[in-house]
């Protein structure tokens, strides 16, 4: 019998090695399955995006409305409500995540601490220790969402291969990140990047959002083109398939610069000025490799490009004249994107 009992130590010992291969697997299977959620919280809509943490690639997006009312104070309780759900759908708990990054439209304090959000109808809200409360104290990132898109293209964007950038987003208005080492800068008061109230003109008589007069964004965003656009058609005199109808959209103006109409040109190119010169500025003080336009204006295309670089070139500093500009390829998915990042960085 001994050689029996030899045979069952064998087997025995096979039996146990097979265990802690399985054993080992299986922890590699977790190590594998780990996620994170990025948020992008917009004035009607609130992007979410479950992201793989180990492949850095999103699984799955879904948005919910975003309720204002009442100061904004269901957001994150939405939010929370929302993740919890897809968790127990999707069959994670907390040690599966990784944590959550979001993306706020106002100024964000390196504590999570959001400086008002006037589209949220929020006052100074403590967005990190609130969530984090809510999520059975997950970890949470929280930033401004112009410099978190900004993220979200260095990233995955059209500006990935780049760890120092600048991004400016067209849109109704002008918004703007700064990506340093592949990091945001968001300044001491959560303002870096404000790139659209950088005051480009000394002689506007209208008046900025903001409250002040000659900011970028009253000369670059979608409404700021038709504004000086509309300004200039009661004074012109050069024949222009341009109307100041009702219709008129920042669209329409580039579209006829494409086909050539002189006047519609030579908005475009007053645009590009205002644009390219304060992009130049930029450049002095953070010397970035590529810069990045998005927004709705952003659709019209190489030609935005093309009128920014030529007045940027001759305006910067000439060691900063060797940047490469691009167009953004995220869309409303960049905020998502940068979000997750902030988490896995």
């Amino acid at each position: 019998m001994p050689g029996c009992h030899v045979f069952y130590s064998r087997e025995k010992l096979r039996w146990r090695e097979m265990q802690l291969q399985a054993d080992s697997c299986r922890k590699g299977t977790q190590m594998a399955d780990r996620y994170a959620f990025g948020i992008d919280v917009g004035g009607t809509t609130i992007k979410h995006g479950l992201f793989d943490a180990e492949k850095e690639e999103l699984v799955e997006s879904w948005e919910i409305p975003t309720r204002t009312e009442d100061n904004g104070r269901y957001i994150l309780e939405d939010i929370a409500a929302s993740v919890k759900a897809k968790m127990e759908e999707k069959k994670l708990d907390k040690r599966d995540i990784v944590g959550l990054g979001i993306g706020v439209p106002g100024p964000v304090l390196p504590n999570g601490v959001v400086n008002e959000a006037v589209n949220l109808h929020w006052g100074v809200t403590d967005v990190a220790s609130t969530l984090s409360g809510l999520l059975g104290g997950m970890k949470i990132q929280v930033g401004n969402d112009a410099n978190v898109a900004a993220l979200g293209e260095q990233w995955k964007g059209g500006g990935q291969g780049f760890d120092n950038m600048v991004m400016v987003t067209l849109g109704t208005g002008v918004g703007g990140g700064i990506i340093i080492n592949g990091r945001i800068l968001p300044g001491s008061h959560g303002a870096g990047g404000e790139i659209g109230h950088m005051q480009v003109s000394d002689h506007e008589t209208d008046v900025c959002n903001c409250g002040k007069k000659g900011c970028l964004e009253q000369y670059a965003s979608a409404s700021g083109i038709v504004r000086v656009t509309k300004r200039e058609l009661a004074k012109n005199r050069k024949a222009t398939t341009l109307k100041d109808d009702g219709k008129l959209s920042a669209k329409k103006i580039f579209d006829e610069a494409k086909e050539g109409d002189a006047f519609a040109v030579s908005m475009v190119d007053e645009f590009g000025k205002k644009l390219g010169e304060a992009l130049a500025s930029i450049a002095a003080v953070v010397d970035p490799e590529a810069v990045v336009i998005g927004g709705g204006v952003s659709r019209a295309g190489q030609i935005i490009l093309d009128v920014t670089e030529k007045y940027y070139t001759p305006a910067a500093f000439h060691a900063c004249r060797n940047v490469v500009f691009k167009l953004a390829q995220l869309g409303n998915d960049a905020g998502m994107y940068g979000a997750v990042r902030m988490v896995l960085q």
